[in-house]
């Protein structure tokens, strides 16, 4: 079996290949390529994954390479973890919105719509090089913002599901608290990428979530940095992400008294490919879990094993809608759990949302169609339709000079402005 992960050199994809390694098993790869245009990065990280792989016995063989259609040809699986622009790019994202008072967020708001910009024509031009090249290969995507990145990818006819990290860290948290595995744990996880809430938790069929809520409802607000008090009155537990919209004013003026999470980034990556270029490493370093992507292996794995092996399980992924949820066009990407095998995802039956969520994810739902349909066409004019549909914007002022900044920090991205 072969896999290819586009965005190889990032310094996530050690956690990735410590995945592979682990439980190759359920996915036994024979050949790993790490497709990569900064050949630096990929240098190093190529190097440790090698080494981790003959650590653990793993028999597959790691190739590096910047050439994508080298990479990718004869792949049964192309992984994408792609960052145009980089952590620079990412920066901008963070910062220029806050001048405007607004969050300022790399898969929310204005930074999420400048990254979708920014990406969804490069991940179109590789999905399709990816079908010339082998058209039963699966796309995998992890590149945010992944609901309209997936979108964007399905509306093209292409083989892709997006997957997020949110859930499965989720259930690791909640089976801790519990005392059981995870594998006991089900998730009523319902909503769009980013924007979810966990309405039932399942340990061997019974919903234990009143339960958790009367333990744990100030651990796990302290971790959302949300109100213990909201968890109890509303009986879910809401992504992190939420606090954007929960909060936006308190995490504006939070965000404007401390560096970007990008800077941060920034100088955990330079630490990590530190470390990466010592020849005896041939471990994930514990610095990493500071970088993100908690669990980001497991469900990478679960996933690619389910879409090639065809066992037909349940996972939370970012799949169609297609009448799951009713007041949502068919062709909306939602992030709820779902059927996975050869023939691809569907998603399991969805109690009604309730009007507080089900509005809030009908308003994001018609943004996302709006900024897919910018990052299409391109144009100013629909760069700022995008924004005033925001909720998190939503104002004509702010709209338009969120617009003008957008178009500002991304020129040499977007060739139409």
């Amino acid at each position: 079996m072969k896999l290819t992960v586009v965005g190889g050199g990032s310094t996530y994809t050690p956690e990735l290949i410590d995945g592979f390694a682990r439980l190759r098993d359920s996915l036994p790869v024979s050949e790993l390529v790490l497709v990569d245009p900064a050949e630096d990065r990929l240098e190093l990280v190529g190097g440790l994954a090698q080494r981790i792989f003959a650590k653990q016995g793993h028999p597959g063989r790691v190739v590096t390479t910047s050439d994508l259609d080298e990479g990718i040809d004869g792949a049964d699986a192309v992984l994408l973890q792609l960052r145009v622009g980089g952590q620079a790019a990412r920066n901008q994202d963070e910062t220029w919105p806050l001048e405007c008072g607004c969050v300022g967020q790399e898969t929310t708001g204005a930074g999420g719509l400048a990254k979708a910009l920014r990406t969804v024509p490069v991940v179109l031009d590789i999905a399709e090089r990816v079908r010339r090249s082998n058209p039963d290969a699966w796309i995998i995507d992890f590149t945010n913002p992944v609901g309209i990145v997936t979108r964007a990818l399905l509306s093209e006819g292409h083989k892709a599901v997006g997957l997020c990290n949110v859930a499965i860290g989720f259930q690791r948290r909640f089976a801790r608290m519990l005392g059981v595995t995870p594998e006991q744990v089900a998730l009523d996880h319902v909503g769009l990428n980013h924007l979810t809430w966990e309405r039932a938790v399942r340990v061997d069929g019974e919903n234990v979530l009143p339960r958790l809520l009367a333990s744990h409802a100030a651990e796990l607000a302290d971790d959302l940095h949300l109100p213990a008090e909201l968890l109890l009155q509303l009986g879910v537990v809401p992504s992190y992400y939420l606090r954007y919209f929960y909060a936006h004013d308190e995490v504006v003026r939070e965000l404007l008294e401390k560096p970007p999470r990008a800077a941060e980034v920034a100088a955990i990556e330079k630490e990590l490919l530190d470390l990466y270029a010592n020849p005896t490493l041939d471990e994930k370093p514990a610095l990493l879990e500071q970088r993100g992507g908690a669990y980001y292996s497991e469900a990478a794995v679960a996933l690619a094993s389910s879409l090639l092996n065809d066992t037909g399980d349940v996972q939370v992924v970012n799949t169609l809608n297609n009448g799951a949820l009713p007041f949502l066009p068919d062709d909306a990407v939602i992030e709820v759990p779902a059927t996975v095998g050869a023939a691809g995802t569907a998603p399991l039956p969805i109690a009604p949302l309730e009007p507080l969520y089900a509005s809030l994810v009908a308003n994001v739902t018609a943004y996302e169609n709006l900024a897919l349909e910018a990052a299409l066409k391109g144009g100013a004019d629909r760069v700022f339709t995008a924004l005033l549909a925001h909720p998190l914007i939503g104002q004509i002022e702010s709209a338009n000079a969120l617009t003008d900044k957008l178009l500002a920090h991304n020129r040499e991205y977007l060739p139409w402005a």
